[in-house]
């Protein structure tokens, strides 16, 4: 029997953003290399990541 958990993948992306939304509030620490990461961000994903 083959039984999905969610019923479509946009159900399981929800599910996840909520999650990563839930802990971010309750992060504290600096992220290391964050800058370096935005900037490789930035650059992959031109026009689609504000700065």
């Amino acid at each position: 029997r083959n039984h999905r958990s969610f019923p479509t993948d946009e159900s399981a992306m929800k599910v996840i953003f909520l999650a990563i939304n839930n802990i971010s509030k309750k992060w504290t620490m600096p992220i290391r290399d964050w800058k370096s990461a935005l900037n490789r961000f930035a650059i992959e994903f031109e026009g689609r990541f504000p700065m």
